[in-house]
């Protein structure tokens, strides 16, 4: 064999050796490379800002966290404050973790979490409501607090997302709106990028004070549509798609590598009636309009199931719901009570007063599916007995809350205990200012029940005070409480050790794995 033709038999002979062994250059570094472990995650909000102190976003995400954490049993539990007491009424000690560094490398000190709670209340008027924070003084890792009143529940209105701490020094250097999109914060995913209403993509922050993640990155997206996230999800390009259609479970369940997980949660549906529109202050008019609620429909034909039908705000799960009756649809009584208040029914069939006919304009907006669908049923129960009721669908709900005051009706969804009592919801809801009260509530009797509870500690007596002050609510109408819908969420079974919390709030967590 001549000595060209052995040197190509060499050589073809190494070339095969090469690819059944997986070697080429530097592939012998390749083969022993860890692969990333990735998830992508799609949630049903979105994001405009990753400014914690006004979105709930980069707290759900893992990229921040607060002093005051919600456990598995709803109750306030020490996170970065390892523990708290109350000197006095007026006065709350915070002791702080001592190993807590900011993804910049900065430590977590008193010092810098008072910046972040000053930033938060100057950033959030509703906080400032809330907290009642009077002055501040930081020694070490030791925070004191001191409110302008007696504010006993301070330490679980500090789970709020909105108190989340940051380093303000790291936004110093960069200018508020380059923190906006990039926040330092402690949790155990650190922010790579942001891109408004799509995407945030995280990666694991390696200090974490805590057991660090075990995911290396994250992508955590938004996107509205109940069907692209539907999509996404049986694709396989999401691995959890939160808040899917309830009639999308039985689809979902044809598929192997999927599950949809149904979690009773914090949550409800309901009707805010705005009490600036002259029709909607007659307790009847709201009255009747409450009996034209057809929740068991909701719960059977819109929600297959996966909710319960509500009679305040607050699910009979949590020691302060309410232990009454769910209001009965009865469109009977419902007429009946608008004859009261002066509507009888013109020759179309449609009722008027002072030849004025009952028309309402009912908002809705599609983030939450069900609650268009909710909207239809109730515009279709009310045009049977002569009440004429426009939907109108708004894209950002809030918004168009706040800049308009025309409307009659509208549906919302809100976490009604999400700090674990029911302080937070009665205030914001039914004060005037409110962060939950775009409709300007004002329910007189229910003051004494708020003065009493804001200045009450002792959980017993708050859990006492609650429940009087939803029988109060109830009385006067000033919401129409429709469900409390379960948290669906889908999920792809290579995902571990994870599973939506009733709280909404903690997302992406250090604990979180995937096959």
């Amino acid at each position: 064999m001549n000595s060209s033709k052995h040197k190509a038999k060499i050589w073809l002979f190494l070339c095969w050796v090469l690819l059944i062994t997986g070697c080429s250059t530097g592939g012998s570094d390749g083969s022993t490379k860890k692969s990333k472990k990735q998830l992508t995650m799609m949630y049903h909000l979105s994001v405009n800002t990753l400014d914690p102190h006004n979105s709930w976003a980069p707290l759900r995400a893992g990229a921040v966290e607060t002093l005051v954490k919600l456990d598995s049993e709803m109750k306030p539990s020490p996170w970065l404050a390892q523990e708290w007491k109350s000197k006095d009424p007026h006065t709350w000690i915070f002791v702080l973790r001592d190993k807590v560094t900011f993804h910049d490398g900065l430590k977590m000190d008193a010092a810098a979490v008072k910046a972040s709670l000053e930033r938060s209340l100057k950033s959030n008027p509703s906080l400032s409501r809330a907290l009642k924070i009077a002055s501040m003084e930081a020694e070490g890792q030791k925070l004191t607090i001191v409110t302008s009143e007696p504010n006993p529940a301070l330490p679980s209105e500090l789970i709020n997302p909105y108190t989340s701490i940051i380093s303000t020094a790291a936004e110093a250097k960069v200018g508020t709106m380059s923190f906006n999109d990039m926040p330092i914060g402690t949790g155990p995913f650190q922010i790579a990028s942001f891109a408004p209403n799509r995407e945030v993509k995280l990666v694991r922050y390696e200090g974490y004070w805590d057991t660090p993640a075990l995911l290396d990155e994250v992508s955590f997206q938004s996107n509205e549509d109940a069907n692209v996230r539907m999509m996404a999800l049986q694709s396989k390009e999401a691995d959890i798609a939160y808040q899917l259609p309830a009639e999308s479970v039985a689809v979902l369940a044809h598929d192997d590598n999927l599950s949809v997980m149904s979690v009773t949660g914090l949550r409800v549906h309901y009707l805010i009636y705005n009490a600036r529109r002259p029709h909607m202050q007659d307790v009847r008019v709201r009255k009747a309009l409450d009996m034209l609620v057809d929740r068991e429909t909701v719960v059977e034909g819109i929600m297959f199931s996966h909710a319960q039908p509500a009679n305040g705000p607050f699910p009979k799960t949590l020691p302060f719901g309410n232990d009454g009756k769910v209001t009965a649809f009865n469109s009977a009584k419902a007429l009946e009570l608008l004859q009261e208040a002066g509507y009888q029914p013109n020759v179309d069939g449609k009722l008027e007063k002072n030849g004025i006919p009952l028309s309402i304009q009912l908002i809705t907006y599609k983030t939450r599916p069900e609650l268009t669908l909710i909207a239809q049923l109730f515009q279709s129960e009310a045009a049977k007995i002569g009440v004429q009721v426009e939907i109108k669908i708004v894209e950002n709900i809030d918004a168009h809350l706040r800049e308009n005051d025309q409307w009659d009706m509208v549906t919302y969804s809100n976490l009604s205990a999400p700090r674990g009592d029911g302080g937070y919801f009665l205030n914001a809801a039914y004060q005037q200012g409110g962060a939950l009260n775009p409709g300007n509530i004002e329910v007189n009797k229910l003051a004494p029940f708020l003065k009493q509870l804001n200045a009450t500690e002792d959980s017993n007596t708050r859990i006492k005070l609650s429940k009087e002050a939803v029988t109060t609510i109830q009385n006067e109408v000033p919401h129409s409480y429709v469900i409390y819908p379960n948290i669906l969420v889908g999920v792809n079974k290579r995902i571990h050790n994870w599973a939506p919390g009733a709280e909404e709030y903690y997302i992406i967590t250090n604990k979180m794995d995937v096959k």
